[in-house]
This record gives structure tokens, C-alpha cells and sequence, in this order.
């Protein structure tokens, strides 16, 4: 954990020689990184940033993954909410129309849509994110 946050020291330091060509505001920047350092902030940085990092760890195991419960959940989300928005926005409308056509007195099932249309534009919005990074050749 020590050399880790000695690493991670090391490499604010070359950060900030970077950032600040000025000698004197290097000089105070090292020394708010080196009061974040004694203070323990740092430590828990680098302990959050582990965290993550095993997180995508983690999921990159269970995309890999061969069994359709730990590799599929996230396609079976995006096809569940993809699926609510069709029958919310088209099939129920057309349904209705056709049924007020042939004199239809029944009812349809309502889909409240507006927690699955949270969920799904959250999804289409991670994937732009993804796919901006692509074109940008982000790993």
C-alpha cells in the first residue's frame, strides 16, 4: 500500500512539472500534494481508485463470462426496456387504432415506461460515451 502511494506521489509530481512551467507554483502545488499525502486524502485516493479498478476487473470476467446469467444481464436490460418503448410508443398506439377500427371495447395493458426509459436512456448514453471514445481511440 506504501509503494503504491509513494507511486502515486511521484506521479503528481511529474504531473504538476507539466502543468505549471512556473518554478514558484510547482513549489505550491508539491506542497498541497504533499499535504494530501500526510493527511491521508491521497491514501484513500488510491484506495477508491483500486476499488474501481478491480470493479472493471470484475466486469470484464463477467462479460467473458459463458453463462447467460452473469454474461447476459446487461443485453437482457437494454432488450427489456427496448422492448417497453416499442410497445409504449408503437405496437399499443397501433393496437388501439386497429381495435377503435373494428369496434373493439377491451382494454390494453399499460406500460408505465418511465423508469424503463431512465434505464434505457442511461444505456444509450453510456454507449455514445463508448462509442465517442472509439473514434477518439480511447481505451
Amino acid at each position: 500500500m506504501i509503494q503504491g502511494i509513494d507511486a502515486l506521489f511521484e506521479v503528481g509530481k511529474m504531473a504538476i512539472s507539466r502543468i505549471w512551467p512556473d518554478p514558484q507554483q510547482q513549489a505550491i502545488e508539491q506542497r498541497k500534494l504533499a499535504e494530501l499525502a500526510q493527511s491521508g486524502d491521497l491514501a484513500r485516493m488510491n484506495a477508491e481508485v483500486n476499488l474501481l479498478l478491480g470493479q472493471i476487473e470484475i466486469n470484464k470476467i463477467e462479460a467473458e463470462s459463458e453463462s447467460m446469467f452473469k454474461s447476459a444481464w446487461r443485453p437482457f436490460i437494454g432488450w427489456v426496456c427496448g422492448f417497453s418503448l416499442a410497445y409504449a410508443a408503437v405496437l399499443e398506439p397501433f393496437m388501439r387504432f386497429v381495435a377503435v377500427q373494428l369496434e373493439y371495447a377491451g382494454t390494453f395493458p399499460i406500460i408505465n415506461t418511465d423508469i424503463t426509459l431512465q434505464v434505457l436512456l442511461g444505456l444509450l448514453g453510456l454507449g455514445a460515451y463508448r462509442s465517442y471514445e472509439k473514434v477518439k481511440k480511447v481505451n
